[in-house]
């Protein structure tokens, strides 16, 4: 590194990735165990806190200490790249470490993460979680010390062989339990944490989900309290949910009517699976889903997993980490599950080609909570002056999505699923070809609509 190089580093300020130190002090192997613990990154030291170069009085021999000291203090013990730089007549010490492959790091028994331009003391939860993903599991794989074979149901285990039989369209030539101990549900003869949940043969503890319909927020007028296997919690909580819905019969030349409920099923068995796959089982809190008027939450114990933010999750920039690998994997085999990681765009996407406004998703009490919204999109023809262009925007989306689940879908039917008139629809259709959004392949009567 030359000196420009340094100058351009510091001017940007400290970050995830950087940390000025004016000197050389305890506080620099705290820094460097919660970049190893994180993605690493480097301290540089003879930089004040305002972004000037300070410099250090330095020898061979008190940079070969410095080294030394961090080395014995941590564990697994650090060994830091060191780079001296001159810049102003004065030189700043560069200590690099990169992100280490056996976590979590600790600092006299301390353990600390990166959090933006911060360090942070781990909770216990984490120094966990770090440990298990360095060992490439998750908790679900563990033995479980409580529970034998004879805890769960071998017709549960039967039922689930027989839904991969259907998904796949191979017969599975296995006993029951040979069948478990191949997926590595069972192992070693023992009983998984995981196993457990999946196929428990009468009461589970740990797995209980609080399902209500509120009339007001302390007023309850019905509810359900599930303490099963987690396959049979999807079917129970769902059905439900579905119970308590309104529902619309929209009349079409077929012989049956088709319904059409105030929220879309399909984002609400999304974030029911979810809420089941992802939880933290270790947390003694439960799954609370709570049906109001005009809304329904959804909570569940655990915190985003990984270390993806709540921005990261919204903007769709993250790769997705399971926390319970061994349910997401079952949850897989019989088709619950399509794709790691899509679930968030998935439910957002579902809920606005419903009409309904945006869901909100937020980290709350140690958790993490959905809030589908009854309330549609003010989609009405009476447009005025304070219309913003947001709810435009909106129908415009909402019309591509509709394309996209019938590319030839009318402008009249479109205009009716909105409650506009057709003229409203064919303006939006002309601003979409407009922004090359949308475009025309064939005649106006045999032709079909392509979202570009």
């Amino acid at each position: 590194m030359i000196s420009s190089e340094l100058k351009s580093i510091i001017n940007k300020g400290e970050s995830h990735y950087i940390e000025f130190k004016s000197s050389y002090s305890k506080d620099v192997i705290e820094t460097l165990v919660a970049f190893a613990n994180s993605k690493g990154g480097s301290v540089l030291i003879g930089v004040s806190d305002k972004r000037s170069i300070i410099g250090i009085n330095y020898s061979n021999e008190s940079i070969q200490t410095w080294i030394n000291e961090i080395k014995l203090n941590t564990s697994p013990q650090l060994v830091p790249d060191v780079e001296l730089i001159e810049a102003d007549n004065r030189t700043v010490a560069i200590f690099k470490i990169t992100e280490y492959p056996i976590k979590p790091v600790s600092f006299r028994n301390k353990y600390y993460k990166r959090v933006l331009n911060s360090n942070h003391l781990m909770a216990t939860d984490e120094i966990a979680n770090e440990h298990i993903k360095t060992i490439n599991g998750s908790w679900d794989f563990y033995p479980d010390p409580n529970h034998t074979i004879e805890n769960i149901s071998l017709n549960k285990v039967t039922s689930f062989i027989r839904k991969i039989e259907l998904r796949t369209q191979t017969a599975i030539n296995l006993l029951p339990l040979d069948f478990l101990s191949k997926l590595e549900i069972i192992r070693n003869k023992q009983l998984t944490f995981g196993a457990y949940l999946l196929f428990v043969k009468d009461h589970c503890p740990i797995s209980d989900i609080q399902v209500g319909r509120f009339k007001s927020e302390i007023t309850i007028i019905d509810s359900i309290s599930l303490n099963s296997d987690l396959i049979t919690e999807v079917d129970e909580t769902i059905a439900f949910i579905r119970k308590h819905l309104m529902v619309e019969y929209i009349i079409t030349s077929n012989p049956a009517h088709s319904e059409r409920f105030d929220y879309p099923l399909d984002a609400i068995r999304e974030i029911v699976i979810n809420m089941i796959v992802h939880r933290d089982y270790r947390d003694s809190s439960a799954s609370i889903i709570k049906i109001f008027d005009e809304r329904i939450e959804f909570f569940n114990p655990g915190k985003l997993y990984g270390g993806i933010s709540l921005h990261d999750l919204l903007s769709d920039n993250y790769i997705s980490q399971t926390r319970n690998k061994l349910i997401a994997n079952a949850f897989k085999e019989i088709g619950l599950i399509e794709r790691y990681g899509s679930g968030i765009k998935r439910i957002i996407n579902l809920c606005e080609s419903h009409g309904n406004i945006t869901p909100k998703f937020e980290e709350i009490f140690n958790g993490f909570r959905v809030i589908l919204y009854k309330k549609k999109y003010n989609v009405t023809d009476n447009v005025t002056d304070n219309v913003t262009d947001n709810v435009t925007d909106n129908r415009l989306r909402f019309i591509l999505n509709l394309i996209k689940e019938n590319n030839q879908i009318s402008a009249t039917a479109i205009a009716e699923k909105l409650n506009v008139t057709k003229r409203t629809i064919l303006r939006a259709i002309e601003k979409l070809k407009q922004q090359k959004k949308l475009k025309r392949v064939g005649s106006g009567k045999s032709g079909h609509w392509e979202v570009v």
